[in-house]
C-alpha cells in the first residue's frame, strides 16, 4: 500500500499555456489547482487529488518539486 509519490511534499505548478479552448474538465482543473492566469506559480501540496488535476492539465502545466 505504498505509493511512490511523496504524499507530504510539495509542488509547484506553474500554467505555461492558456487554458481558453480546453475542455470544461481542464479549465476547471486548472483553476481548482489556483491557477488562473499564463505565467503564475503556485506551491500546493502532493496529494492523490492535486496530481489527478495535474494529470489531466499537464500539458499545460510545469511542475516541479519544492
Amino acid at each position: 500500500m505504498a505509493s511512490k509519490s511523496n504524499t507530504s511534499g510539495k509542488l509547484k505548478v506553474t500554467l505555461q499555456r492558456s487554458v481558453h479552448g480546453q475542455l470544461r474538465n481542464i479549465a476547471a482543473s486548472v483553476r481548482g489547482l489556483g491557477l488562473r492566469r499564463r505565467h503564475q506559480s503556485v506551491v500546493v501540496a502532493d496529494t492523490a487529488e492535486n496530481r489527478g488535476m495535474i494529470y489531466a492539465a499537464n500539458h499545460l502545466l510545469k511542475v516541479e518539486q519544492n
